[in-house]
């Protein structure tokens, strides 16, 4: 299995010229005739599976949010991409955002929507600008119908990218995510949930079931109606099918974004990126920060959502930052959970404080401050972080630290019995931009970035 272009095109599609020449509105016309039962049901067929990083079957999403009743239905394209080592939604918002706004205006009609958002972080100015384009010239085209889609920006917290915060932000607040799932509390619902009221003229209570869908979902929505679930299925696996656009950034020698069918091995994506740096091995890797350790050993893993679940680990949005070895395991534990504690919301005190706590236990052990002793602390933390959770920060973090325990125990012992590896600078990889030629540009400042999302001053 090699690289496909599927939803990269090889040159950007800038106009709407351009995208109708590619076969621009095929999939809305073939929604349209098929009615929205059939729409779904065609994409329940093809198997497409959420790449927002649970792998969730879409047109099961799509089904249960057509029945779901209470109110307005509304759809939500969430491009607000944040996770670390992730950068393919906003390469396929640069090559293709004309899809990405037909997928969703399929997804609408799919759930009967007449509203629709595209939620973006301000700080993607070249895809902002994109997406708005698209939206505009599609909107002129005729494309979008009676549609009405509007494009929000946001902060950069990493969780304005979990769907519950996302509808926060939409509705004009900070990215703190809410109890419950948007198909039972959606967009501008008036249901009373017990930490604020609510309330609609005529004291009528609606939950507005909401369709929330990462990007390259939607637009993978688009080809499958344009052509076919049948002609979907015959790439990726059975329980996998169709393609996955990858991040690599890290210890390779040449970092990108590549899309091919899932199913590929790891470490083909890995000869994409031109393997290891010269006289290095390749250690482990992390698919993001959401999912356990990759060790060198598993870099033969199929990029397939069954793979990674045999692992009890998780494909997640298929970015991996690569470590080689020069990294210290131990560093790079503390640093991806530091990430982590900073980027917690706070509304739930076991995640807020367990990360904060294991963040700077792994630091002192890296740092050669602690003893085994400390191990304890770390183990006590790790069966408490998850309590009272409303999101999946604190298990993210639980399985990050758990599984660098387990899988590089040589990496801690170092530490504490005092033959430590040399230091090595290590950048939690949030990146901001790659380019072509693979150079990686990382957000630097979030180093500076504190638990109360404020940033200290930089040092002198």
């Amino acid at each position: 299995m090699g690289e496909v272009s599927v939803l990269l095109p090889p040159q950007p599609i800038v106009t709407i010229d351009d995208y109708l020449a590619h076969g621009g509105g095929d999939g809305l016309r073939a929604a349209r005739a098929l009615g929205a039962s059939g729409t779904i049901d065609e994409v329940v067929a093809s198997g497409l599976r959420g790449r927002g990083g649970a792998g969730f079957p879409t047109g099961a999403k799509w089904s249960s949010v057509r029945s779901a009743p209470g109110g307005t239905h509304y759809a939500v394209a969430n491009g607000a991409e944040g996770e670390p080592a992730t950068f393919k939604d906003r390469m396929l918002m640069r090559r293709d955002p004309f899809r990405v706004v037909e997928g969703l205006a399929i997804a609408a009609f799919a759930v009967d929507a007449p509203s629709a958002y595209i939620a973006l972080k301000r700080s993607f100015t070249i895809e902002v600008e994109n997406v708005r384009r698209a939206v505009v010239e599609m909107g002129e085209a005729g494309l979008l119908g009676d549609l009405t889609i509007t494009i929000v920006e946001g902060p950069d917290e990493y969780l304005f990218g979990e769907e519950k915060a996302l509808l926060e932000v939409i509705e004009g607040r900070e990215p703190l995510p809410r109890l419950l799932p948007p198909y039972q509390h959606g967009l501008f619902a008036t249901v009373t949930m017990g930490w604020e009221s609510g309330s609609a003229a005529g004291g009528q209570r609606t939950s507005n079931p909401t369709l929330v869908n990462n990007v390259e979902t939607l637009a993978a929505a688009t080809h499958i109606l344009a052509r076919g679930a049948s002609w979907y299925r015959t790439m990726g696996t059975d329980e996998s099918p169709g393609t996955v656009i990858a991040t690599v950034v890290g210890d390779v020698r040449i970092p990108g974004v590549h899309e091919v069918e899932l199913g590929t091995p790891f470490s083909d994506v890995l000869a994409l990126c031109g393997g290891a740096q010269p006289n290095r091995t390749l250690k482990a890797a992390f698919s993001g920060v959401s999912n356990p350790v990759l060790p060198a050993a598993a870099f033969g893993i199929p990029l397939a959502y069954e793979a990674f679940e045999q692992r009890r680990s998780g494909l997640g949005a298929a970015g991996f930052a690569v470590y080689d070895d020069t990294a210290d395991m131990v560093a790079v534990a503390a640093e991806l959970t530091r990430f982590l504690a900073v980027e917690s919301c706070g509304q739930c005190p076991p995640c807020k404080r367990g990360s904060i706590d294991l963040a700077e236990s792994l630091t002192a052990i890296a740092h050669d401050l602690a003893g085994e002793s400390e191990l304890a602390v770390i183990e006590a933390r790790l069966r408490t972080v998850t309590d009272s959770n409303r999101c999946y920060l604190g298990t993210e973090v639980q399985r990050l630290v758990s599984s660098v325990l387990r899988d590089f125990p040589e990496d801690v012992a170092a530490h504490i019995e005092g033959h430590p590896p040399p230091e090595r600078d290590v950048l939690v990889p949030k990146v901001v931009d790659i380019s072509p030629d693979g150079i990686v540009t990382y957000d630097e400042r979030h180093r500076l970035k504190l638990p109360d999302w404020t940033f200290a001053d930089r040092p002198e």
